[in-house]
């Protein structure tokens, strides 16, 4: 599983859930803070009908999840690695 995009912010608890979630599995994904990167902004914002949300992760085959749960996120781990 490569070239994750983890759209997040600095003050976001979802994200921090999410991310660690992330790490213990062992993926590894690019974080981008959306407060500071107005083309991350714009691409979350379009991915969500201009309703933006996060974390937003966007998945190497263009799949994305909005504030998953541990369980949805889990989910999509396991379903790149069967």
């Amino acid at each position: 599983m490569n070239n994750i995009k983890f759209y997040s912010t600095e003050w976001c608890g979802d994200c921090v859930r999410s991310k660690k979630l992330l790490e213990k599995m062992g993926i590894t994904y690019e974080e981008i803070d959306i407060d500071f990167d107005k083309e991350a902004y714009k691409k979350v914002s379009e991915l969500q009908n201009r309703k933006p949300r996060i974390p937003t992760i966007v998945f190497e085959d263009g799949s994305y999840l909005v504030e998953p749960t541990d369980v949805e996120l889990l989910e999509k781990i396991n379903s790149y690695q069967s």
